[in-house]
């Protein structure tokens, strides 16, 4: 085990309003310094929550602190999610009634007994209240004994040195920095470490390792190297976290700005294959008469991250992750041709419900994106490699409906040949098709389109009730407008309809 540091620092929060502050560059954040040491500047507490604290912490004699992630994303000046987790010496719930009760407004508690936490929205923030506490854990179980704690117990139970860092709220002590693990300084050196041993830290919560990774990625840290081999030795522990938070940090790791890195951490400490065993059969190349194909893999990561510079849409993203998920399924090997993976798009569309389903991800509207995504992704490729007629266009606008731009975002992320005249060929192409996607669809209004002919008017036309030539009809109608044999215009495709009825042999009633 780590040893910790036997005396708490205590730094003064807020300088003279005339003393220079400093600001470090960290990542893509910026770390606040002080000349003389570290600090966070008094005008980041603003928050009337904070006011309000300070005052009843001074009339019940309790003391109170702002701490963990609220705390660390004010030293990185980073933009915070809106979230404040307020820690008491003494129940935190009571605490949360007393704030609650001083607020402007009726504000609602809601009190989770359980865990021994409250919450509180005040406008678009979320307040947490939790009493210090001590932690310990059975080996087969995430859930721990609770018991009450000191406020070294509490940060001796945070998961890592840059959020156990506190701020205190009491008004004697109002805006000194705690610090014992030396989180500062892990800002400063771009780390993730564990406050202490980190084989505890993961054994006790395996979702930590998650996490770790997670921040890594977010931030652009570095996972200390201790840190890193625990989770690698620890990665089974994650068998014990239920599915929904294991994706809950998965889906924060695909919205990081290159979210490359933490699949590759994944990798590397063995945790994908646990949670996402599927993605992992994608890696590696196999090479028969001196044909070889791409890593599938990388290839993937590589098209992720370039849609992750496009977009915040996490289900183009997802779609991204899985629009070659069939190919270790369907690879073939030709003699003469080389290494195929036909229908690929097809079968990846059919496998988006599965891993949907099994990684607790939602089946509706957004699986149904991604599964169209998945399997349209090479239409547009296809389109570029050929002449762009319009039907081919007009085909492709009516299948892809809205979700149109996000196709064409996704397919130029697919385009990552180190071939520069084939990227510069595809690139030409593709703003070519984009060209005819927006004549057509000013001309023909494809978008989200449903023939001007419906089942109905069929139906009607000719006394028939729902049946295969109703289907036949409608269906003549909509390749007729999409090949451009007719205008998309109720006459036409009126007169459209009774000629494929009489085909069929069908009179008209009315």
């Amino acid at each position: 085990m780590k040893k910790k540091s036997s005396k708490i620092r205590l730094w003064p929060i807020f300088p003279i309003i005339t003393e220079r502050i400093l600001s470090r560059k960290i990542g893509r954040y910026s770390l606040l310094l002080h000349q003389n040491s570290e600090t966070i500047l008094k005008s980041n507490l603003t928050h009337p929550v904070f006011e309000i604290v300070a005052r009843i912490a001074a009339e019940t004699n309790t003391q109170a602190f702002v701490i963990g992630g609220f705390v660390r994303d004010l030293l990185l000046q980073r933009d915070n999610k809106k979230d404040i987790d307020i820690m008491v010496i003494g129940s935190g719930i009571d605490f949360a009634q007393q704030v609650a009760s001083l607020l402007p407004g009726e504000v609602p508690v809601r009190v989770f007994k359980n865990f021994g936490t409250a919450m509180l929205s005040y406008y678009d923030w979320q307040i947490e209240f939790v009493g210090a506490r001590r932690e310990s854990y059975r080996q087969n179980s995430r859930k721990p004994i609770v018991e009450d704690g000191t406020l070294t117990d509490d940060q001796n139970r945070r998961d890592f040195t840059i959020n156990a860092m506190a701020i205190e709220l009491t008004p004697d002590h109002f805006g000194q920095l705690i610090d014992p693990f030396n989180g500062q300084e892990d800002l400063k050196r771009k780390v993730i470490r564990t406050p202490l041993d980190p084989d505890i830290t993961f054994s006790d919560d395996p979702l930590r390792m998650m996490r770790a990774i997670r921040f890594a990625t977010q931030l652009n840290f570095t996972i200390q190297p201790d840190t890193l081999n625990s989770i690698s030795k620890n990665a089974d522990r994650i068998r014990i976290v239920s599915t929904e938070r294991i994706t809950d940090e998965l889906n924060l790791i695909i919205q990081a700005p290159k979210p490359s890195t933490g699949f590759l951490l994944l990798d590397t400490t063995g945790l994908l294959q646990l949670i996402f065993p599927l993605f992992c059969e994608l890696k590696g190349t196999a090479t028969i008469e001196g044909k070889g194909h791409k890593d599938n893999f990388y290839h993937t990561l590589e098209v992720l991250d370039n849609v992750a510079a496009q977009s915040d849409n996490l289900w183009l993203r997802w779609a991204a992750l899985l629009h070659d998920i069939a190919k270790p399924q369907t690879k073939k090997y030709i003699p003469g041709t080389g290494w195929t993976f036909h229908a690929h798009e097809f079968k990846g569309a059919k496998m988006v419900p599965q891993i949907f389903r099994a990684l607790k991800l939602p089946l509706n509207e957004k699986m149904k994106y991604v599964e169209k995504l998945v399997l349209l992704h090479l239409r547009p490729i296809v389109l570029a490699e050929e002449e762009v007629t319009d039907s081919a266009v007009r085909r492709l606008l009516f299948e892809a409906g809205d979700d149109i731009d996000d196709l064409m975002t996704l397919c130029n992320a697919d385009i990552t040949s180190k071939n520069q005249m084939k990227v510069k060929r595809y690139l030409e192409n593709f703003a070519i098709v984009r060209t005819k996607l927006r004549e057509i669809e000013e001309k023909d209004r494809l978008r989200n389109w449903q023939p001007p002919i419906s089942g109905e008017i069929i139906m009607q036309t000719f006394g028939l009730k729902p049946s295969k030539p109703v289907g036949m009809i409608k269906d003549a109608i909509t390749e007729a407008i999409l090949e451009g044999i007719i205008p998309n215009q109720y006459e036409e495709a009126y007169q459209f309809m009774l000629r494929e009825g009489e085909k069929l042999g069908l009179k008209k009633i009315n």
